[in-house]
């Protein structure tokens, strides 16, 4: 079977070298986190614990073992699925990453379309009308993506919106307090109200998604934006372009079969990288609108060396780099059939 599969091999193929990356993944976050600043144990023994009370938390953490010994134990319980437990909120890691990923999840691929459906077609025209105010519009835009901070530009946002104008719902969290959370799922709000019939939380979930999507997709349209322009600049500046003009097709066809198809590769290989970027990036707007995501998670366990639910979640990031990898190698293979499974 696997013989008569080319793509299923070289998927298996891709997993196997993602084998590795996480294995260092996990080395490198083990020893990290054991070099962060503070002693866990002086934390959560309490400001008035003396030295004895704090060695006795240290070793009902199991921190007075020697280096190797607590990697192994940790490999071990890896091994059997288990991420330990969170010290500071005392749940599962696992359980605390399920229940806070699916609200990064939403919020990224949120502003990740909202940036697309924005940044591709401005692109797409700044290349084929250079100089025009719809060239220096992409030009004003990318700049403004990158150089103003995310919490700057979502701090302005409730300024204007909330504070000002009065038409956005408060910052804290998915949604207001007036609803109720609809029956987890998949962990979407917007597609767990969809299916309960509940329009009325789904309308108040997208309208406290709006601000921070917003937020996230100014500064995640910057570089699609840019790289959608210099591709598609590059696209029709090709030969193939002037044959096809040549050819007596018509414009539309020239721009949008072959220019755009073949500026796509650049594009899709941006969008994973920014998709990457901004889902462990976008702490500082999970901080802002209160929303309680694996961001914010990850920063709460920093402050307070919370070895486990660090681990855990540098350990998901990594596997959701990996999928992530593997789907625009598919993506690939589905935009340019030439570039074959078997060539890579």
């Amino acid at each position: 079977m696997l013989a008569s599969s080319p793509r299923l091999r070289a998927i298996l193929l891709r997993v196997a070298q993602a084998i590795p990356v996480v294995i260092g993944v996990v080395v490198i976050s083990f020893l990290l986190t054991r070099a962060l600043p503070g002693d866990p144990a002086v934390y959560f023994a309490g400001v008035a614990a003396d030295e004895a009370s704090i060695e006795e938390t240290r070793v009902a953490m199991g921190l007075d073992k020697p280096l190797p010994v607590q990697f192994l134990h940790y490999v071990g319980d890896l091994l059997r699925g288990d991420l330990g437990q969170s010290l500071s909120s005392g749940r599962a890691v696992a359980t605390d990453l399920a229940n806070r990923l699916p609200a990064s999840l939403e919020l990224t691929l949120t502003a990740l379309i909202l940036a697309v459906v924005i940044a591709v077609p401005l692109g797409v025209l700044a290349a084929t009308r250079p100089g025009t105010w719809v060239d220096h519009l992409c030009r004003v835009l990318v700049t403004a993506g990158v150089s103003l901070p995310t919490f700057f530009t979502g701090i302005l946002l409730i300024y204007i919106f909330y504070y000002l104008l009065g038409i956005a719902p408060s910052p804290l969290g998915r949604l207001d307090f007036i609803y109720l959370s609809p029956d987890h799922v998949t962990g979407f709000y917007l597609i767990d109200a969809a299916l309960m019939g509940d329009w009325e939380t789904w309308r108040g979930a997208a309208k406290q998604l709006v601000l921070p999507a917003a937020t996230l997709a100014l500064f995640t349209l910057a570089p699609i934006a840019r790289m959608t322009r210099a591709a598609m600049l590059t696209a029709l500046s090709s030969d193939f372009i002037r044959t096809a003009k040549a050819a007596g097709l018509s414009n539309r066809a020239v721009l949008y079969r072959y220019a755009f198809r073949n500026a796509l590769l650049p594009v899709v290989t941006t969008l994973g990288m920014v998709f990457s970027f901004a889902l462990g990036a976008n702490v500082l707007v999970e901080k802002v609108f209160a929303w309680p995501g694996i961001g914010s998670y990850a920063v709460e366990a920093l402050v307070v060396s919370d070895y486990a639910a660090v681990q855990g979640f540098v350990l998901a990031m990594a596997l959701l780099f990996v999928v992530l990898n593997l789907v625009i190698d598919l993506l690939y293979t589905a935009i340019d059939p030439r570039i074959g499974f078997d060539a890579q």
